[in-house]
């Protein structure tokens, strides 16, 4: 296959597997009317690797940890190489905590960042979004239709 063809084929796996083909927009988050687009971990698995060796994360963007049930959660920020927010959501919709997590030296997770109360979701984006969105404890937080229902999660983590 040539360069061109292997370039032709990428970018229609692209589109494809961002619902592109079907004008369906992707999974996103929308709080106080900042909306980020959002990859999303719903297996052990993609929980535990998040956002880990990530070298930028692009304004807008982020990702949504999807757990079939409420329970208190702790992140850390093992193998992340870029300071990130954090935004626990509990089952109601609501944040319920927020974070602005710092990068540790050499990939460290000596630091864990609670949700101190039942959280189904969380949002992790660039550092300080949260912040210029104005987002704050007790917001309503809204899905698009593309981010699946919570119960579809596997269990774990």
């Amino acid at each position: 296959m040539s360069i061109r063809s292997w370039t032709i084929a990428g970018v229609c796996f692209l589109a494809a597997a961002g619902g592109c083909d079907r004008g369906e927009p992707g999974p996103a988050v929308t709080i106080r009317g900042t909306t980020w687009q959002v990859e999303l971990a719903m297996t052990s698995d993609e929980r535990y690797q998040g956002l880990s060796n990530r070298r930028s994360m692009p304004d807008g963007r982020g990702m949504l940890f999807l757990y079939p049930s409420a329970d208190v959660r702790a992140y850390c920020m093992r193998r992340c190489l870029i300071d990130l927010d954090i935004a626990f959501i509990g089952p109601d919709l609501r944040v319920v905590k927020m974070y602005t997590m710092k990068v540790e030296p050499g990939g460290a997770a000596a630091v864990t960042y609670s949700s101190e109360s039942p959280a189904q979701y969380v949002l992790e984006t660039e550092a300080g979004a949260l912040e210029r969105a104005g987002v704050r404890a007790g917001d309503v937080v809204s899905f698009s239709a593309a981010v699946p229902e919570a119960a579809k999660a596997r269990p774990g983590m």
